[in-house]
């Protein structure tokens, strides 16, 4: 596993599990014992806090080397509401600390949200705080705003929607920018993708692993969501290869500029 350095010193792996819809315990356990994911993403909008937390009870792996994230969301909105949120999700995960913890979506009340993560952050309760889907505009206003840059923007990124533009200004001030749906949720024929195909075929690779591979080229976290053990070992393989400039090129190519799930810059 490879990993980036947060703005606060603390690593973050390159890979990780999304369990969005994925609620079963022996599938988070495996992926974290047996194949070796030590980033988790959930919220609590998914629902599966406490299928998460049982799951981290349960597996072999000890808690300080895992990084478990989670999001408040729409009713968590406005300040004491979130400072609720946030002991809510710990309970639920039966943590003492979460590693990341975001702001599910641009909010109005978003910077009030953001303060009571400050605070959380200070007592120690928060690892780091960042936010999920904000682009330029709404990332540069909260800045103006905050204490504490976020560590994370968690947004929409694949081969079809990079987003570069919005990566650079991330980078600028300190902000790792982390890709939800990295694998485009299987749209645009992904995993028949000529292209993929053809550079797959070099490295003995899927085009599934292609595509992932040609996010973390770009210095983006990723987390690919799968119940399958044989597709779990197949998204975290990606450390024994590296694209060539040629590769990249062709797979630029790829890139549209727009959202297939309605997230605009």
């Amino acid at each position: 596993m490879k990993y980036l350095n947060l703005n606060n010193g603390l690593k973050i792996p390159m890979v990780g599990l999304g369990i969005y819809q994925l609620n079963d315990e022996d599938v988070i356990i495996k992926a974290i014992d047996e194949v070796g994911y030590r980033l988790i993403d959930t919220a609590r909008m998914y629902g599966n806090e406490k299928i998460l937390g049982r799951a981290i009870k349960r597996c072999k792996t000890k808690r300080e080397e895992l990084f478990i994230t989670t999001k408040v969301y729409t009713p968590d909105r406005g300040y004491e509401r979130t400072k609720f949120a946030i002991e809510e999700s710990l309970k639920n995960l039966g943590l003492d600390y979460i590693d990341l913890m975001l702001i599910h979506e641009p909010y109005r009340e978003g910077k009030e949200m953001y303060k009571a993560l400050e605070e959380a952050l200070e007592k120690g309760k928060l690892k780091s705080i960042g936010i999920s889907n904000y682009n330029k505009n709404q990332y540069l206003d909260l800045l103006e705003h905050c204490n504490v840059v976020p560590a994370v923007n968690q947004v929409e990124a694949h081969v079809f929607y990079t987003r570069q533009e919005l990566q650079k200004v991330l980078e600028k001030y300190g902000t790792v920018m982390e890709a939800w749906s990295p694998l485009a949720s299987g749209k645009n024929n992904i995993f028949n993708n000529e292209v993929l195909l053809e550079i797959g075929e070099k490295y003995n690779k899927s085009s599934a692993q292609i595509a992932l591979k040609y996010l973390l080229s770009k210095n983006m976290v990723i987390i690919p969501k799968s119940e399958n053990i044989e597709r779990l070992k197949q998204n975290i393989d990606l450390f024994d290869f590296e694209l060539t400039n040629e590769d990249i090129e062709k797979i630029k190519t790829l890139d549209r500029g727009i959202s297939l799930f309605g997230w605009y810059d």
